[in-house]
């Protein structure tokens, strides 16, 4: 039982919580990530990789996927003593004799302290709603998009509206054999001027359609079936991708079972980053205090001071005073 207890849990893979867990290793910590996704990074991994971000010191400028990798790269320092979680969303968590037993979708965690860095909540992207949706997720249907070049030489079905469908439906005409755009109204909602190339594109489109059911074998999709919008017409469109983009919801449905003072999504915490509960703590947008200023930067400043605090709680016999990284890492 003992090996399974970890020192830290941090709920939340963004780039907060990768930099806490980190830290966290550097300072010696057996550590858990839980992240709710099926990839680490968060918003800015998984909406919008290829944007500019300006507020991280020492870059004057970083894509945001640029950025999740760098942080992903720097937490391989200490592989042997983290273990990461994926799609699992944290239902509740409670203390007894010193352990928080953590359940979740999936499985039950054991952890002395907890570090709630989730965001807003859970981060879910919207599906298509349609039976058997879950078989082809993460095989060939795919919520969002990294690598355009792994749809080199494919047959593309894209669905939605707005600018990341067009985007994509855009950058795939040049290296995909075909791509189709599906979406359930005339008018899209994405850049006027995307729109103009889209109409000037090899793109096919298909509107005012819905998606009506999924056809597959061994775990791949094959065909997905459209129906015009106020009509019988039905149309199969055979597949080598499907792509949905129907966008991303957050919810902290489960703050509620999680035993600590909260105001809407956010978790109100002490100038040390505690919660309500001895032994949690909450960083970066999923901590809320007077003066609060939601950016990455500011939550990369948040989470050394609670992983100390953390350490602090579970070790208070220790000598915990603070060392440099360059006294600790001796490459």
């Amino acid at each position: 039982m003992s090996e399974n207890i970890y020192d830290i849990t941090i709920v939340g893979g963004g780039p907060v919580g990768l930099w806490a867990a980190f830290y966290a290793g550097l300072r010696g910590m057996k550590v858990k990530i839980i992240e709710s996704l099926s990839e680490l990074g968060g918003q800015p991994a998984i909406l919008y990789p290829e944007k500019m971000v300006y507020d991280i010191p020492a870059y004057p400028a970083i894509p945001a996927g640029q950025l999740v990798d760098n942080l992903i790269e720097q937490l391989k320092r200490f592989e042997d003593r983290t273990t990461i979680c994926l799609k699992e969303e944290v239902k509740t968590f409670e203390k007894v004799d010193g352990v928080f037993t953590i359940e979740t979708n999936k499985a039950q965690h054991f952890s002395k302290a907890i570090v709630i860095a989730c965001g807003n909540g859970a981060f879910a992207p919207r599906p298509l709603g349609l039976e058997g949706e879950e078989d082809y997720a993460d095989n060939n249907l795919f919520y969002n998009v990294h690598k355009l070049d792994q749809f080199a030489g494919q047959n593309v079905v894209i669905c939605g509206g707005g600018d990341s469908a067009v985007d994509w439906a855009l950058h795939l005409e040049e290296i995909a054999a075909s791509v189709t755009l599906v979406h359930r109204r005339d008018a899209f909602r994405a850049h006027e001027h995307s729109v103009e190339l889209l109409k000037e594109s090899g793109v096919k489109i298909m509107t005012p359609y819905v998606p009506l059911s999924l056809s597959g074998e061994n775990g791949r999709a094959t065909s997905l079936s459209v129906q015009k919008v106020k009509s019988d017409e039905v149309e199969d469109l055979p597949l080598d991708s499907l792509i949905v983009s129907f966008g991303f919801s957050t919810s902290n449905k489960n703050l509620k079972n999680w035993n600590v003072d909260y105001k809407r999504s956010s978790i109100n915490v002490s100038p040390l980053f505690e919660t309500s509960q001895e032994g949690v703590y909450a960083i970066g947008d999923a901590a809320d205090y007077e003066g609060k200023v939601d950016l990455i930067a500011t939550g990369f400043g948040e989470a050394p001071t609670a992983i100390n605090q953390a350490i602090k709680y579970i070790y208070p016999e220790r000598d915990n005073r603070v060392v440099h990284s360059t006294s600790l890492i001796q490459d």
